[in-house]
């Protein structure tokens, strides 16, 4: 295994990796939006956790290490072969839907193999320290425990006679399992985690808000079926829907993204740079990615009703659950940006909580409004908050995005410069 420089980007196989968690993403949010209950709601929130979790390895293991390089392609295709079916056997993670293999056994064995094949490699990197070599066991604890948990929350309640009291525990382990892995990488993290590239761990974190939102678009663009009818109402529902996805990526991809990777490069020390590695990326990039994927979740059932010929040509009542879906599914990532602007740069952005507010006190009343109404409304509450966002930074966007471009042209020079000496 080859180590990974401070200058060091994304590999593409850590691309590949990112193909495998583009379907995750989209066979959650379409089993999801299948049968959509409060609990169903609930689960889908659960395994979207531990699917960000089990990402987050592969970019602690990307960032530490050449991932394309030495014996690290080979893990990386075992992992993702055990990723692809884990999420193959999501639909019956949480009760075994009659298959030959036992779903929630096999959901937890393929999480086991992910999380210890990661937690392997940075054992074999300190096999030589004393001092990191005595953490081991304490890593490994947290994903075995958390597995044990998730076995018996699939084969326990089934053999109980009350259904509610059984799906109540079941949430209860999942919910477990997920602290045990959660607060055990947050202290253990402190003692024994690194972020050698800034670059490599901002732009992976980017470069997964994009794939949430070709989530969205793909979601957008097939529906709840396979094509959608090309009718009045879909084609207002498509623009309406690809504004909001694209006021998503501007609240985080104009500025933000580019002022946080600044401020890790300018983090020198470890404890600040790990703060803000942890906190501001690993936590806070869980609700932007989640909110992306709720809304898609959202987009699902109202262009389904968009396309239904029996339906009115407005669409039926957006209702109270569809509507805090999709509301509250930007509500969120718009949060969570304006989280990250507190954590890395100590920013209050009252536009983006303002936003935030109108979505809220809009909500009771277009949620009874035909669904197209309501996907207006939700346009142009988005659209110009980010809008009023951008215009009111007073003039610290046009700094952050020059001095990224100052870098970037720099990068190519010296590109352009080794290819001309050595290509």
């Amino acid at each position: 295994m080859r180590r990974s420089a401070p200058g060091s980007r994304t590999t593409r196989l850590e691309l590949f990796y990112d193909l495998v968690f583009v379907f995750a993403f989209l066979s959650v949010t379409t089993l999801t939006a299948s049968v959509l209950t409060p609990a169903n709601l609930y689960r889908f929130l659960l395994v979207l956790a531990l699917l960000w979790w089990s990402w987050t390895g592969f970019a602690r293991m990307g960032n530490a290490f050449r991932a394309d390089q030495g014996m690290l392609p080979l893990i990386g295709v075992v992992t993702v072969a055990a990723t692809f079916l884990l999420v193959l056997s999501t639909p019956s993670a949480f009760a075994n839907s009659g298959g030959w293999l036992p779903g929630p056994l096999v959901f937890a064995a393929c999480y086991f193999v992910i999380r210890t094949a990661q937690l392997t490699v940075f054992a074999w990197a300190d096999r030589a320290d004393p001092a990191r070599r005595r953490g081991l066991r304490m890593r490994f604890l947290a994903p075995t425990v958390a597995t044990a948990l998730l076995v018996v929350a699939g084969t326990l309640p089934g053999r109980l006679p009350q259904e509610r009291f059984a799906v109540g525990l079941q949430l209860a382990l999942w919910t477990l399992a997920l602290l045990v892995e959660y607060v055990a990488g947050t202290v253990l993290g402190q003692q024994w985690w690194v972020v050698l590239s800034a670059g490599h761990w901002a732009e992976r974190h980017a470069l997964i808000v994009l794939v949430a939102l070709g989530e969205s678009i793909i979601a957008l663009g097939l529906g709840p079926k396979r094509g959608l009818p090309l009718t009045g109402p879909v084609a207002i529902a498509a623009l309406l829907g690809i504004t909001v996805v694209a006021a998503l990526w501007w609240a985080y991809f104009d500025t933000l993204a580019f002022a946080m990777e600044q401020v890790l490069h300018q983090a020198r020390d470890r404890a600040t740079r790990l703060r803000l590695a942890r906190t501001a990326y690993t936590f806070l990039h869980l609700p932007i990615v989640a909110g992306i994927i709720l809304y898609a979740l959202g987009l699902k059932d109202l262009l389904a009703e968009a396309a239904d010929p029996h339906t009115p040509a407005w669409g039926l009542p957006l209702g109270d659950f569809w509507g805090a879906i999709l509301f509250g599914g930007v509500a969120l990532h718009l949060l969570g940006v304006a989280g990250c602007w507190w954590v890395a740069l100590r920013e209050i952005h009252w536009r983006l909580l303002t936003t935030v507010g109108a979505l809220t006190a809009v909500a009771p009343f277009v949620f009874r409004v035909p669904e197209l109404v309501a996907l207006i409304a939700l346009a142009v509450v988005t659209g110009a908050g980010v809008a009023w966002e951008t215009r009111g930074e007073n003039g610290h966007r046009r700094r952050v995005r020059q001095l990224a471009l100052e870098e970037q042209i720099a990068a190519e020079a010296e590109q352009s410069r080794w290819r001309q000496q050595h290509l």
